[in-house]
């Protein structure tokens, strides 16, 4: 079995869970970190001594071993360090977001399809035992005809990030691209086989009036073909983290939650139920759930398709999408309006 080599780039607090599951995956092998700060730099050796350390990630893009790039910065950074992984010759895997911008998204999906290379973005939830078995009850008719989706996430504040960069707004972009991002992607994944979504509608709200770019307080609706639509909310005006997920259809519904200390625990509560109508069920779960083990089964879903030459189980296709509607949800809410969505049809 080969081992697919791994470079990353970014160190932080989430970039060293990038390198565990990397560093743990079977199929794959961490050849270099690359990271500016020298006590990042410090502890990924310490962590890591098998693999070589950097401060530039050119230097990385140097190594013959390296046969796919992990990008783990802030989100200002994405393009311009995507943008050479790919002009490199290197298969990319971009933390979400994907990039600031739909020019951006599109730069790097042309990029990757001009040189042959996998562009992957970790949307890790769509790999979730809970959440993607929401998606296998949908598809396999046990509501019948989805009609509404609702995902609500109560949570504690973000973190800061190095340098505060995540309460930087030119840096971050805007808060909808940092975690409704996921729950926009799941709702598009879960009605995929009824069309893309057509619009949204937006609302938020800040907690502190002198930073009212930094919306703590969010709501959007995403409009589907034939009446159906999702329901993405989100408030960081909370404490501690905690996600609920609704499904209903013309013949059951679905209800799912999860809740932690915090996002990146390793001990989640969790519980998802099924009506088909008539009864009540708990749908039995093969194991935790939770990004930090999520992370770990996207890892190995990328090292499988580069190693085995088929398509990432989420693509940067996926990624742009997400990008886009994050973007027209923040238009309406800057706006006030109903924004359209305009990506045209995939195939099915």
């Amino acid at each position: 079995m080969r081992r697919v080599g791994f470079g990353l780039v970014g160190y932080g607090a989430w970039g060293s869970h990038h390198a565990r599951a990397i560093s743990q995956c079977p199929r794959a092998r961490l050849v270099a970190i690359a990271d500016c700060g020298e006590q990042a730099r410090r502890q990924a050796h310490e962590t890591h001594p098998d693999a070589e350390i950097v401060a530039d990630y050119r230097r990385l893009l140097s190594l013959p071993e390296v046969e796919v790039v992990d990008i783990v910065l802030p989100n200002d950074l994405h393009h311009e360090a995507g943008r050479s992984v790919l002009e490199s010759g290197r298969h990319l895997l971009m933390e979400k977001p994907m990039a600031l911008s739909t020019a951006q998204c599109n730069d790097l999906l042309e990029n990757a399809r001009e040189r042959g290379l996998r562009l992957c973005v970790t949307h890790q939830f769509r790999f979730s035992c809970m959440w993607r078995q929401i998606k296998d009850l949908i598809d396999a008719g046990s509501i019948g005809d989805p009609r509404y989706v609702n995902i609500e996430l109560w949570r504690n504040p973000y973190r800061q990030g190095s340098q505060g960069w995540r309460y930087d707004i030119a840096r971050v972009g805007n808060w909808i691209l940092e975690e409704p991002i996921h729950f926009f992607d799941l709702a598009r994944w879960y009605l995929a086989k009824w069309g893309d979504p057509v619009s949204v509608y937006a609302r938020a709200s800040a907690r502190r009036t002198e930073c009212p770019e930094l919306q703590d307080n969010f709501a959007a609706i995403m409009n589907f073909p034939d009446g159906r639509f999702a329901v993405i909310s989100q408030t960081l005006s909370a404490y501690e983290h905690h996600l609920t997920l609704k499904v209903t259809g013309s013949q059951g519904a679905i209800w799912g939650v999860w809740g932690g200390v915090m996002d990146r625990t390793w001990n989640p509560t969790f519980v998802l139920k099924h009506f088909d109508g008539q009864v009540t069920r708990e749908v039995p779960l093969t194991k935790p759930t939770g990004e930090v083990f999520e992370l770990s089964d996207q890892i190995a879903d990328v090292a499988e398709a580069i190693g085995d030459g088929r398509p990432p189980s989420v693509t940067g296709e996926d990624g742009g999408w997400a990008v886009a509607m994050c973007l027209k949800a923040q238009e309406s809410v800057d706006t006030g309006a109903v924004v359209a969505l305009h990506q045209g049809k995939r195939k099915r």
